[in-house]
């Protein structure tokens, strides 16, 4: 996160206020008054050149100027006939544009500003009450402050999605996701770890837990004990409400450690973050794994923390390989340099619906996605 200040002139008066931005986002240098008379390809126009626009009008308003704003930046796609959608034709360099196009986006619509009051009420017209959305995503209120208005529409849909939670049928109830924490919609990989054959009912550890939604898959599976670990104090803190919320907190220890606790255990599960790239905000880290640094870590690590016999799940999509950021071969190479073997392989096809549109820049990698859950033990 960063916090800066933010400085401009109201009334030929010079004002500053404390800048929040949790995808680490500098505070804009040049800063102008928006209101309801300003229209969407001025505003489109300034924030393209690096002009912030405080909004001093009315807060739906500004909503309805965002989406117009987000209008004017889509990135038409390539022509493909249609039907006719190439394995592989996505290539490492389109990715990395289509990245670079989508930072961006982020940062020009970023550009629309909202300012806050010191207990987060929106001091516009019309502004709804998001208290307790920002109480949840950044804490007890700590005084004004301004911030893009697209950071807070993901905030209060994050807010949603805590409230509701997400429905895991392997489970048999939801997850509620918070702030920050990827959520478990890929129900895909989850139907995988429901299914696969256990080696073992007494111990497992979960690495990267997140939500907590594999460790509570293992529990109700009939793990006894499960050690469920992570390094983000979001995820730690999402992990434990779930876990209450499914009445199994007396069954999963919960750690804040990188990758593996201490000692051993006979079932390792880790479903690291699947595309080898840059996160370029905090909020990323879940899907983003810089250079397959966890990954690494965890087929490095895997060997020393198993028990004899043991299996080391891990769940991965090779979406990587048909965006041209991986190889299988490095994969293998990695499962094979740390002393490891593949004893079995689970495929499943994703369901989400970017896997079935054709308009996404990245369709022809996603239709030929597969999530794998690898079986892995050491060599004897």
């Amino acid at each position: 996160m960063n916090e800066a200040q933010l400085s401009w002139t109201e009334q030929d008066c010079p004002c500053t206020a404390r800048w929040h931005a949790e995808n680490g986002m500098p505070a804009p240098r040049r800063v102008q008054l928006a209101d309801d008379t300003m229209n969407a390809d001025t505003a489109y126009r300034l924030a393209c050149e690096g002009t912030a626009l405080l909004w001093r009008g009315d807060f739906q308003n500004a909503r309805l100027l965002l989406q117009a704003m987000a209008r004017r930046a889509v990135r038409k796609p390539a022509k493909r006939k249609k039907g006719n959608v190439v394995k592989n034709a996505i290539s490492a360099e389109d990715f990395h544009l289509h990245r670079q196009h989508q930072a961006q986006r982020a940062r020009t619509l970023g550009m629309l500003l909202i300012p806050f009051d010191d207990d987060y009420a929106i001091p516009l017209r019309r502004a709804p009450d998001v208290r307790e959305a920002c109480e949840e995503a950044y804490g007890p209120a700590s005084g004004p402050f301004v911030a893009s208005l697209r950071e807070l529409l993901g905030v209060i849909g994050a807010h949603e999605w805590r409230r509701k939670g997400v429905d895991i049928p392997a489970l048999g109830a939801r997850i509620h996701p918070h702030y920050g924490v990827y959520s478990p919609v890929r129900g895909e990989y989850l139907d995988l770890v429901a299914q696969a054959p256990l080696p073992t009912r007494k111990l497992a550890f979960d690495i990267g837990t997140g939500t907590g939604v594999l460790a509570a898959v293992l529990a109700k599976r009939g793990v006894d004990r499960i050690i469920a670990t992570d390094q983000s104090p979001r995820a730690l803190a999402c992990c434990r409400d779930n876990l209450q919320r499914l009445g199994l907190q007396r069954r999963v220890e919960i750690q804040e450690v990188d990758l593996f606790p201490d000692g051993q255990a006979p079932l390792i599960v880790c479903n690291p973050p699947w595309l080898p790239a840059r996160a370029t905000s905090p909020l990323e880290q879940a899907v983003y794994d810089p250079d397959n640094r966890m990954l690494k870590g965890f087929l490095a690590g895997l060997a020393a923390h198993l028990t004899p016999g043991g299996e080391g799940w891990l769940i991965l999509s090779d979406l990587a390989e048909h965006l041209g950021l991986r190889s299988r071969a490095l994969l293998l190479d990695e499962i094979e340099r740390n002393g490891l073997k593949v004893l079995d392989r689970l495929d499943i096809r994703p369901r989400h619906g970017k896997a079935a549109d054709d308009s996404d820049p990245l369709a022809a990698a996603r239709q030929a996605e597969v999530t794998s859950l690898w079986r892995l033990a050491v060599k004897s």
